[in-house]
């Protein structure tokens, strides 16, 4: 078994629920504690998984698109919003990205590509007929991820404050 000794980048799943600000600044805590990067990353859900769902009122490549840039611009709002918190933390980089597809496989693929030593994601994130359809993201990526996982329940976390 692998010693956890070496982190030099964190990735973090975010879905910018009420509670994402919260697990990005625990994960923010763990990679300054590290002296690590810290990886945000979100993943606009591929609509082959709404396939029998519902048909769009719109053209389907247009709504992605639109879709997309959203996330990225909200990403973009997130970052800046928190970026000198994770900085006083110890965070030595601040890396964001936007993918598109299945969100567990794309954040495996991720972590997989950008050499991901931990993942720190929420266990609790949107609620309702999203977690119904799609069951929890957090249960998949632990099942497949290629590193350490720590998941992070902001209903009882302290550990940022």
């Amino acid at each position: 078994m692998k010693r956890i000794t070496n982190i030099k980048r964190v990735i973090t799943p975010i879905d910018f629920s009420e509670n994402a600000p919260l697990v990005a600044e625990s994960a923010a805590y763990v990679a300054g504690s590290f002296k690590a990067s810290l990886n945000l990353i979100f993943v606009v859900q591929d609509f082959a998984d709404y396939s029998g769902f519902f048909v769009p009122q719109m053209n389907a490549p247009d709504l992605v698109q639109e879709l997309f840039t959203s996330a990225q611009e909200r990403m973009d709002t997130f970052c800046q919003d928190n970026e000198a918190s994770f900085k006083a933390l110890g965070v030595t980089e601040l890396i964001s990205h936007v993918m598109r597809g299945d969100v567990a496989e794309q954040i495996i693929a991720y972590v997989n590509k950008e050499q991901g030593n931990l993942i720190v994601m929420g266990t609790h994130g949107y609620k309702g007929l999203e977690k119904i359809m799609f069951g929890s993201i957090a249960d998949k990526v632990v099942k497949a991820a290629p590193c350490p996982i720590m998941t992070i329940n902001p209903y009882t976390c302290s550990l940022a404050k």
